[in-house]
Formats: C-alpha cells, structure tokens, sequence
C-alpha cells in the first residue's frame, strides 16, 4: 500500500499542472484575441470611419460654396480672400526665438506635438470648424482644413489642422498644417512620397491657392517649431529651409509610421491663386 501512495500524488500535481497549463493557455489565447480586436479598431475602423467623416465634410464645404457665391473682393487681397468669419486667425507667426520656438501673435508657443483637445484655443467662431479643402493630386488625398490641431476635436476625425497663429492660405507667411500619418483616416501616410514640383491646392470659398513642392525634412524634433515659422527653416538642422519672405505651405505628419518620435515636414510654395 506505501508503495501505491506516491504515485496517486503524483497524478494529482499532474492534474493541477495539466490544468493550470490549460487555463494559462486560454486566458493567452483570450487577451491575444482582444488586443487583435482593439488593433482592428484602432487601424482599421478608425480609418473607415474617419474617411468617410472627412468626405462628407468635403462634399458639405463644396455644396456650401456653390449655393452661396463670394461677392468680389475689394482692395488688397494679401489676406489670402478669406472673408471674415471663416474662423481663420488672421495672426502670423513670429519667428525670432533663440530656440526656434514659434511665437504666434497673441499666443503661447506651440510644438509640433497635436495638443489632446481642447489646450489649442483657436479665434472665438472658428474653433475646429471646416473651412478650406487641402488636395494632394499625386497621392488622391482630399481632405477637409480645420482650424487647431487637437486630436479629439481635428485630427481624429481625418481632418487636417492649421496651426493656430500660423499664415493663412495664398497670404504671405506660412500656412502650416499637422495630419496624421496612420490611423483616423491618415491624410499624411505618404507625404513621404512627394516629391519637387507636385502640387498641393488649398480651396477655400470662391478661391484656389496652388503651391508647389519645393523642400522636404525626412526627421526633426516635435519641438522644432522654426519648420512652422513664417520663413520656415528647421531649428534642429538649419541646413533644412528657407531664408526669403514668402507665401508658403507646410504639411507636418509623425515619423516613422506608427510612432510620433519624430516628425517628416513638407515645405511649398505658393504658384497661383485662382477665382473660383
């Protein structure tokens, strides 16, 4: 009978063993499973959902526009031909911080960092409202403008955020704009892909700017403001940018893709401005 004792216990600890291995297999099996979903959601439904936001903004803009013509504009049209109310800061950047900050008119420094809603306070009226439609022909990109770059209220729903204190669209400074670069409809997933010479139009009601690109930043620090600067020019690698006065476009997207360690620029400048 003791010799019989052993081997019962043994079977027991095996059974347990077998038991726990089992269970641990299934809860791996289970959060394996969740976290998939969660990715499938975060890379995949964010991104329909975003897309088809951003295209229903588009065709709202578009079919405002049409039902409702812009008078002609009188006197100097340096503003850009953005009537009053469109919930553009007519601010500009400026430049001249011994660290290359951006310091916008009547507002705090800013980063290349989308703030997480609501910390960007855009003019009263225009807070993350759409109002002009950025096109990109060599990537099939349009996209919706909105005034900010926070992510709840902007860059999440696949739009595209101006800086605020930035440069208006067709005025003389720079336009600057932050987009994601993966998930939420990515409008910017391949701004690595422009090159010298392709288009970037801005429509706004009754006008079209059209740049041109001229320069590309492939990594800079989210702190490197001076790319957004009225004369942009990269504070972390000065060798990146411009030095004359200009009508310029900047897009701004985080790199490498599926991080935000670093940031991918893309400089333009302005080639015409069209009625519409």
């Amino acid at each position: 009978m003791r010799d019989r004792i052993p081997v019962v216990v043994q079977g027991r600890w095996r059974g347990l063993l077998a038991r726990g291995l089992w269970g641990a297999a299934e809860l791996t099996v289970t959060v394996g499973v969740i976290v998939m979903l969660l990715v499938v959601h975060q890379v995949w439904w964010t991104n329909r959902q975003a897309v088809a936001g951003a295209r229903e903004q588009v065709a709202a803009l578009e079919e405002q526009w049409a039902a409702r013509p812009v008078a002609e504009p009188s006197g100097d049209s340096a503003g850009g031909g953005l009537p009053s109310g469109d919930g553009v800061d007519g601010g500009q950047v400026a430049g001249g911080a011994a660290d290359g900050e951006v310091v916008p008119s009547g507002a705090p420094p800013v980063s290349l960092a989308p703030s997480a809603g609501g910390s960007v306070r855009p003019r009263p009226g225009g807070s993350e409202r759409a109002y002009a439609v950025l096109r990109i022909p060599r990537l099939g990109v349009v996209v919706p403008v909105a005034q900010g770059v926070s992510r709840r209220g902007v860059l999440d729903k696949g739009y595209v955020g101006h800086y605020p204190g930035t440069g208006r669209p067709g005025a003389q400074g720079n336009f600057a704009l932050a987009g994601h670069r993966n998930t939420h409809g990515e409008p910017f997933r391949y701004i690595n892909r422009l090159r010298a010479g392709d288009e970037l139009i801005v429509d706004v009601k009754g006008q079209r700017f059209v740049y041109v690109v001229g320069k590309t930043l492939d990594e800079t620090s989210e702190r490197d403001t001076g790319v957004i600067a009225a004369v942009p020019r990269s504070a972390v690698r000065p060798e990146y940018g411009y030095s004359e006065p200009g009508a310029y476009i900047t897009l701004t997207t985080c790199t490498p893709e599926y991080t935000s360690k670093y940031r991918l620029v893309v400089w333009g400048t302005l080639r015409s401005t069209e009625r519409r």
